[in-house]
């Protein structure tokens, strides 16, 4: 019986390997594919960010001036229609990600990636603070070769500071989101009075707020 139980054990444990290898090297060939571009609609545009959980991006993103809506929901792995269940597994590949909808009149694409860095720990990996796993990874998307080279130059700048450290975020081309749940649409702004908000996600942003006055909508500076 000991015996048969071990034999178990280990075929669980190398099923689980193997969906992770299976995981990973799904991850791995989405990298390598072109980027997807998205159309400019009434003069605005979109872009998408991971970095922990979409709660928090999410609140940041909302505050900083010619950005018209920030939008929850997954990109980056390799499954169809993902769910907040689905992507907690960490089987999908995707990680909890932003749509960042602005006005490139107001704000740049430039801009959007220094908010992006200055707004996170830039050296942890899969994950920001306690929310760790790679539905957490800090992920940056470009979909174009002028938006890969804005984000290539910044990592190459900021890896010159870190004192031989490495900025952790992927560099991917960008293909699909996926919205998430209406639950989880404005999180921080309906559910002030929520312990996660009000211990990890308002610290967040009031750090980012204190560090980037000058990118802060008019009405949230007050």
């Amino acid at each position: 019986m000991k015996n048969k139980t071990i034999v178990i054990l280990f075929s669980s444990l190398f099923f689980l390997q193997a969906s992770c290898q299976s995981s990973n090297n799904k991850i791995k060939e989405t990298a390598k594919v072109n980027p997807v571009q998205v159309e400019m609609q009434n003069g605005l545009k979109k872009a998408y960010f991971s970095s922990g959980c979409f709660w928090c991006v999410e609140a940041i993103y909302e505050s900083v001036k010619g950005v018209k809506e920030a939008i929850s929901g997954y990109s980056g792995g390799h499954s169809k229609n993902p769910t907040y269940q689905d992507s907690n597994t960490g089987k999908t590949g995707h990680a909890e990600t932003v749509e960042v909808i602005y006005n490139p009149n107001i704000i740049s694409f430039k801009q959007l990636v220094d908010v992006y860095f200055g707004s996170q720990n830039i050296t942890q990996i899969n994950g920001q603070g306690n929310d760790r796993g790679s539905q957490y990874r800090s992920i940056i998307f470009y979909q174009n070769e002028e938006e890969k080279k804005i984000i290539e130059d910044k990592i190459e700048s900021l890896n010159k500071q870190l004192n031989g450290k490495k900025v952790a975020a992927e560099v991917m081309p960008f293909q699909k989101f996926w919205k998430a749940e209406d639950y989880h649409q404005d999180y921080e702004k309906l559910h002030p009075e929520n312990p996660y908000i009000q211990n990890v996600s308002i610290p967040r942003l009031n750090r980012f707020k204190k560090n980037f006055p000058y990118l802060l909508k008019e009405e949230i500076k007050h």
